[in-house]
């Protein structure tokens, strides 16, 4: 049966690297073989749970009848029950946060920022985006970030090449800056919410590599690009009700504010951080009822939160459950331990597997591999806040860069702007590697200077 289970992980994890070629949206491959790996391990409880791994206080709580199914209890409310209120703290944090997002480019919060982004210089605009992707991301997401800043590379840049090569570097600078906070990049927020990371120490350790790995093909890219911008076409004037500047500050304050607050509420509570951050979206929520009736109708309704939640990627959020689940199904057979134990006899250096992990996120989606990366490592063997755990934060987070679709910054820019596979991997590719390695390299003589 485990081998079985292994063949359907595989297949599924196959079905969600070729997710464009299929035509199959990877949550449902994911939400498939999340279900289906547990059903067939259900199935020979028997056999794949073994006793000697079930501690004695569980079996001696059982009833008399029971303790001939000790087995599938286990399996049951130990294993499965248990991973599932971790997914569910992951899932209603990712969840919060989307909306959160989603409410303040409702209210054109981020136009605050994008709208006084006036140089007509190329390369000039090249470190503003740079470093407008970088503290956005580390603040907000990747994926949000890329799609603010290829709508602000809309209005600015009108040759069709040289936006595309733009918004090929805002996911190199987006993914470079949500690798170094906890609620920059979902697989940080991963680490953190396992208790592998800790909100200061990870900055303290990742903002360094990071910059590295975002002014490395700045510095390149500012070379190819150079010359001014066309000019912009005159818009005319619309009829559409502006919302005011007052209104598009507040909103951005509360939506930086509430994200900021979560790591705060974590430190001072010690409650789990998708407690903070519901707290968050609920206090915004109610300030956003209260304003919302100084705002004309039309305005309201596209303002406020129920309209945002209508706009919260939820195909993404089945994805993470799917695959989470199927990552615990393996973790839960004693699979991930061996592989664990494979990978130190075969490369023998953690700091090599965790590049290799992040070159390989540019191929699949990093989520799973640092999904199964936590489980294969328990903290007896890298303690909170060992440096295996921020290569691994830096290494899936940057290193999906390498490829259009390594990222979910990738795969909307791909989106957005009609990117081709080809064309990413010659224009934008060797940059993306070249800042990858750079970080890597800085993070380890970072280490090794600071130890």
């Amino acid at each position: 049966m485990l081998t079985l289970i292994v063949v359907v992980f595989v297949l599924g994890y196959l079905a969600i690297a070729l997710e464009h070629p299929l035509g199959i949206n990877k949550a449902a491959s994911a939400i498939f073989i999340g279900i289906v790996c547990w059903t067939l391990y259900a199935l020979d409880a028997e056999s794949l749970v073994k006793l000697d791994g079930i501690p004695s206080w569980f079996t001696a709580e059982l009833p008399v009848e029971e303790a001939a199914h000790a087995q599938r209890i286990y399996l049951v409310e130990e294993q499965l029950l248990k991973l599932t209120g971790e997914i569910a703290g992951i899932l209603f944090f990712l969840m919060g946060a989307m909306t959160i997002v989603e409410l303040v480019d409702a209210n054109e919060g981020f136009a605050v920022i994008t709208n006084r982004v006036k140089t007509k210089s190329t390369a000039k605009l090249l470190w503003i985006v740079g470093f407008l992707a970088f503290f956005l991301s580390a603040i907000l997401d990747n994926l949000t970030t890329t799609i603010v800043l290829i709508s602000l590379l809309r209005k600015l840049v009108h040759d069709k090449e040289k936006r595309l090569m733009f918004a090929g570097f805002v996911v190199i600078a987006a993914n470079a800056g949500g690798a170094w906070t906890v609620i920059g990049d979902v697989t940080t927020t991963m680490l953190w919410i396992k208790h592998k990371i800790t909100t200061i120490e990870v900055m303290k350790e990742l903002f360094f590599p990071s910059l590295v790995c975002l002014i490395v093909p700045v510095v390149l890219l500012s070379r190819k690009l150079s010359g001014e911008l066309e000019a912009a076409p005159e818009e005319k004037a619309g009829n559409e009700i502006e919302i005011s500047l007052g209104h598009q500050l507040l909103f951005l304050f509360l939506g930086i504010a509430g994200l900021i607050s979560v790591p705060i509420f974590k430190a001072i509570t010690h409650l789990p951080p998708f407690m903070g951050m519901t707290l968050a979206l609920g206090t915004i929520w109610i300030i956003s009822e209260l304003f919302s009736r100084t705002l004309e109708p039309a305005v309201r309704s596209s303002t406020g939160v129920l309209a945002a939640l209508k706009k919260v990627d939820m195909s993404s959020i089945l994805f993470f459950l799917g695959i989470l689940l199927a990552v615990g199904s393996l973790a839960a057979t004693g699979l991930l331990g061996e592989l664990a134990h494979w990978l130190d006899g075969a490369v023998g250096n953690s700091t090599l597997i965790a590049f290799f992990i992040g070159l390989a996120s540019a191929v699949v989606d990093n989520v799973p591999l640092v999904a199964a990366g936590i489980e294969m490592y328990p903290l007896t063997q890298f303690p909170v806040d060992d440096h295996f755990w921020f290569e691994l934060a830096y290494c899936a987070g940057t290193g999906g860069s390498c490829l259009i679709i390594g990222s979910a910054a990738g795969v909307a820019a791909m989106g957005l702007e009609n990117i081709n596979f080809v064309w990413y991997l010659k224009k934008i590719a060797p940059y993306a590697l070249a800042g990858y390695v750079a970080g890597f390299l800085a993070f380890i003589g970072q280490t090794w200077i600071f130890g």
